[in-house]
């Protein structure tokens, strides 16, 4: 492929080398979309200055794979996406329509040329071999390689489902699931099923599933804590702040709903009435036919279903080192400590809808102050300034 975006022959894009562009953005969910909005208002133009590589097959980020019963009524908290707003929505129907559909014509609409389905393998550094890859970034992908002077990550966590592991977890004769595979409530008519998570989709499918399952069981690792009242601005801050520190000291980043409590609704108040949320310490072991405590309790059950979240996909930046030892990427606003070419959206504070569009601008800003010393550096002449 070169500059332009254009296909080349295998052995033409061999022989020219990895295609320089300034950006390549990883991702297409909505921080995504958010950093490439915001670049192309700086002036850069998609498939000549930047690329936007995404390995999903359709628009809708990690919200085409939601599960059918999630409907956009159920959603919380989605955030429109910068300069358009998401109008006119049926609430009964899935989000995954809903959002997908909305994505695809946002991307139609400000022309952003996402490139799909694109698997990025490994960013690294150039090894400085060609002129053109001097103080670059190589972007390694099933359509070529990219020699890029700064990259925005924004692939998010849908694609790294953490499944703890527990003694004799293989020896469970059952069927068990994460939650990044459920198929919603009708596959586990008529079961007995054990939902292992304290989180808001944890709670959201033993709701969905206790209708039609012949029991249902909740274990966590912690008591869930139960918010009441508001959650305006001043605690939606704080809880940013909880997460935002933990990325700082270099730690492997807690999502926001981590540290805000579930909110008591009407639906939640009505579940724990019926004692569908009384919930249960975790289990020391799992066994042929369920789980069991050392204390001697015993549970059978037909299906353990993980609602245990997702960790960040970011496994394509080992090769640039920029884990601390506490296993995270430190992060300044977006900008990774260890080099500052490298942007992370939706990562960490930034893992909400209306932290990731905030993120995108500031990734794109940052950037964008970047290529233009780079250009007075080289050209010892400043050159002329682009709004963000």
């Amino acid at each position: 492929m070169n500059d332009y975006g254009v296909e080349e022959s295998g052995a033409a894009a061999a022989a020219e080398g990895p295609t320089p562009v300034d950006v390549v953005v990883i991702g297409a969910g909505q921080a995504g979309l958010s950093a490439a909005f915001h670049l192309r208002r700086t002036g850069l133009e998609p498939d000549r200055d930047f690329v936007v590589l995404d390995h999903a097959p359709h628009p809708g980020g990690a919200w085409q794979f939601r599960w059918p019963s999630l409907t956009y009524g159920k959603v919380h908290g989605m955030h429109a996406l910068p300069g358009m707003e998401l109008t006119g929505a049926d609430p009964a129907r899935p989000s995954s329509e809903v959002i997908g559909a909305y994505f695809d014509s946002y991307e139609q609409t400000f022309d952003l040329r996402i490139h799909r389905p694109v698997d990025v393998t490994a960013v690294r550094e150039g090894d400085g071999g060609r002129e053109d890859e001097a103080g670059r970034l190589l972007v390694e992908t099933s359509e070529g390689t990219y020699a890029t002077r700064a990259v925005i990550n924004a692939t998010g966590t849908w694609d790294r489902p953490f499944w703890p592991r527990y003694p004799g977890q293989e020896t469970f004769r059952g069927h068990q699931l994460h939650t990044a595979g459920y198929p919603g409530p009708e596959e586990f008519a008529g079961k007995r099923v054990l939902v292992v998570g304290g989180g808001a989709s944890g709670t959201q499918h033993l709701m969905e599933i206790a209708d039609v399952a012949a029991d249902t069981f909740w274990v966590t690792r912690r008591e869930p804590v139960w918010r009441e009242g508001p959650f305006g601005e001043m605690e939606g801050r704080a809880a940013v702040a909880l997460v935002e520190e933990r990325v700082r000291q270099g730690l492997p980043p807690k999502s926001v709903v981590s540290v805000t409590g579930l909110p008591l609704n009407d639906a939640i108040r009505a579940a724990r009435a019926r004692g569908i949320l009384d919930r249960l310490p975790m289990f020391d072991r799992i066994t042929p036919t369920g789980v069991a405590w050392d204390d001697g309790r015993a549970v059978d059950v037909d299906v353990i279903l993980w609602a245990t979240g997702f960790r960040a996909a970011i496994d394509h930046l080992t090769p640039l080192r920029l884990r601390e030892p506490g296993g995270g990427i430190r992060v300044e606003g977006t900008r990774a400590v260890r080099d500052e070419r490298v942007h992370l959206v939706g990562y960490g504070p930034s893992a909400s809808t209306i932290g990731a569009n905030r993120a995108g601008r500031a990734a794109a800003s940052d950037i964008r102050r970047l290529l233009r010393r780079d250009t007075t550096t080289a050209t010892g002449t400043a050159p002329v300034a682009a709004s963000v």
